[in-house]
């Protein structure tokens, strides 16, 4: 079973936060109001914060971006993982992707089951890592957000979590980057 030890200093990760949507600015912005606030209370840096449209290319560049960038460990989105023609987001994440994190989505979907039921077969949330940095696409509903950040990402993002963690890899990710 998962715990944290105290036996470990707290490490704090630097997370630019991304929201997809064709439609709302940052007074409307709940979703990414509520990962904002659940990344400073956990002690983490949020590096930055955006808004861009669900438009393929724009997400991309914005990731592309910030996997650039050294003062960003961590890309959360949320917006643009359902199904109807304008959700691109994970098809973006995946154009960035060196590789895929599939259990994010999988444990994310058991989460949703608890709370929403069969209805969490329409999101795709995905988590993947580029150029050492960890991507993961949300959905765009405050509740969605909520829920992977309370029952994965706090965890996850703990370098005092047992058994394991993200964090404590991070040093390893672009490792096949610096091989000659």
């Amino acid at each position: 079973m998962s715990q944290n030890t105290d036996t470990k200093d707290f490490i704090q990760v630097r997370i630019a936060l991304l929201t997809v949507s064709d439609t709302r600015d940052s007074s409307q912005d709940k979703s990414g109001d509520v990962l904002a606030e659940r990344i400073t209370a956990a002690g983490h840096h949020l590096a930055e914060r955006r808004i861009v449209k669900d438009e393929r290319d724009q997400i991309a560049a914005q990731l592309r971006t910030w996997i650039e960038d050294e003062t960003v460990d961590v890309v959360l989105s949320t917006g643009g993982t359902g199904l109807t023609g304008r959700d691109v987001t994970v098809e973006a994440h995946r154009d960035v992707y060196e590789k895929e994190i599939d259990a994010f989505g999988t444990v994310f979907t058991i989460v949703s089951m608890q709370k929403i039921g069969t209805s969490a077969v329409q999101s795709r949330a995905t988590g993947g890592v580029a150029g050492g940095t960890y991507l993961f696409a949300l959905p765009g509903s405050p509740g969605a957000c909520k829920d992977a950040w309370d029952e994965i990402l706090q965890y996850q993002f703990d370098y005092r979590h047992r058994p394991c963690n993200f964090v404590e890899i991070m040093p390893r990710l672009d490792e096949h980057l610096r091989r000659k």
